[in-house]
């Protein structure tokens, strides 16, 4: 195996890092909303075995043969309805969260690097581990920005990093939060989100909590993700002294043919709309920046569905994004992480 050269030292106290640096992850996003880049997204996403738990021979073909051929011009599109003038919506937020953090540790005192990094595309996980690393970088925090532990996810970045550092020869020190779904400042930070979107456009009759999907087989073969989605709904609705039957857990997202977890956010909306349900109020508490699931899948497309249902009004809720709350939640988060790093 080659190791990655290693880097000359920063010339100069002003040009060097603080010791501490914190590599806040996201998903990932194409670098423009048309087919080639979604085709080279998607192969990236799509390739990891902790994406699509097929094995390589069956999956391979349908990948390459199929998906690759078909999906890049539909997703563009929908990325297109979504696309700012300053590129993906998901790459802004993330970036804007990274610089944001940086200024709450230091608020608190706290010297630390904080910079942003993406599971799939760029900016890279691999190369931002490098820019930090030569920057003078010693310990590195991984933070993912999923509040829900999933395989798919959270330990996908754990094999980025791993990846990483099987081709480093001098490895800094590592530590990694594996998630926060029940933590106090994260379910206020989601709280204080829905009662002030209740404040400006009055109550809906019910909440609706749209997570990811996942394949119901991982729930099965003991991913936790289904639970800490529960978990953190519940939390949810209790800090807003919701009652049952005022709020719902839903699924969205659902890719190919395999069972997925259950129920699902457009059928669910749907048959709200049929019972003479008139306004929903839906969040997507798993998401901790606006994106293609939550501004496109829910905004535009879960909105329509209800509508065409027979639904009078759907407010979609903003994810946490730049949040005065929520940075400070992170910001405590990360803290916790970096304990005995001084």
């Amino acid at each position: 195996m080659r190791f990655l050269p290693e880097p000359s030292k920063p010339d100069g106290a002003a040009s060097r890092l603080p010791g501490r640096a914190v590599l806040l992850c996201n998903l990932g996003t194409p670098d423009a909303a048309d087919a080639p880049a979604l085709r080279r997204y998607l192969a990236e996403f799509l390739s990891d075995p902790r994406v699509v738990e097929i094995p390589r021979w069956l999956w391979w073909p349908i990948l390459h043969g199929v998906v690759l051929r078909t999906r890049p011009a539909k997703s563009a599109a929908k990325y297109a309805r979504i696309w700012s003038p300053d590129g993906s919506p998901l790459a802004v937020w993330t970036d804007k969260q990274a610089r944001l953090l940086e200024g709450y540790l230091g608020q608190r005192g706290q010297r630390v690097a904080v910079r942003p990094a993406m599971r799939y595309g760029q900016p890279s996980i691999a190369g931002v581990l490098s820019e930090l690393k030569a920057g003078g970088a010693s310990r590195i925090l991984v933070l993912p920005l999923y509040p829900q532990y999933c395989a798919a996810t959270t330990a996908s970045v754990a094999d980025a990093v791993a990846a990483w550092s099987q081709r480093t020869r001098a490895l800094p020190e590592l530590r990694f939060v594996n998630g926060y779904h029940d933590d106090a400042g994260y379910i206020d930070a989601l709280a204080k989100r829905v009662s002030d979107h209740w404040m400006k456009h009055g109550r809906g009759e019910r909440l609706v909590m749209s997570f990811h999907g996942m394949p119901a087989r991982t729930r099965e073969l003991g991913d936790p993700y289904h639970g800490a989605c529960h978990e953190t709904a519940r939390l949810l609705a209790e800090r807003l002294s919701m009652k049952p039957g005022q709020w719902s857990v839903t699924f969205q997202s659902r890719f190919g043919a395999a069972k997925w977890l259950e129920p699902a956010t457009e059928a669910t909306l749907r048959a709200l709309a049929s019972e003479g349900v008139t306004r929903v109020d839906v969040i997507c508490p798993g998401f901790t920046a606006d994106c293609l699931e939550t501004l496109e899948e829910i905004a535009l497309e879960a909105r329509a569905a209800f509508l065409a249902a027979g639904g009078k009004a759907f407010h979609y809720i903003d994810c946490l994004n730049d949040q005065h709350e929520w940075m400070v939640a992170l910001a405590s988060i990360a803290l916790r992480h970096l304990q005995g790093w001084e």
